[in-house]
């Protein structure tokens, strides 16, 4: 399994309160989320009326997949134009076939090899 995660750091110039902050980023989140059905939110700055910080996730199974699918939603979000996109992290994991689940009392619950 391959698990895509992504940060989008965006600036939203025509702004002048929190209120028209919020409306750019519900367009942007509810058009990026139709768009790639993926999980989006925004996930920090959330009282800067000029700032925001977007974080996306997807999950596949190949990894060139996860990839140009995050190449993608970024491109789509510059594309909107409705916000200055000036940061973007992109962290990409493999995750094994072979994992278990642990208890806090360090039980395995289920153990798959």
């Amino acid at each position: 399994m391959v698990v895509g995660t992504g940060i989008i750091d965006i600036f939203v110039e025509s702004s002048r309160s929190l209120k028209e902050k919020r409306s750019v980023l519900r367009r942007i989140l509810s058009r990026t989320k139709n768009e790639f059905n993926i999980s989006i939110a925004e996930v920090g700055q959330q009282n800067d009326w000029k700032k925001c910080r977007i974080g996306f996730s997807m999950v596949g199974n190949e990894r060139s997949f996860i990839n140009s699918k995050m190449d993608k939603v970024v491109n789509f979000v510059e594309g909107l134009n409705l916000a200055d996109v000036v940061n973007v992290n992109i962290e990409i994991y493999n995750i094994s076939d072979t994992w278990s689940v642990c208890r806090q009392d360090g039980f395995n619950e289920f153990q798959e090899s």
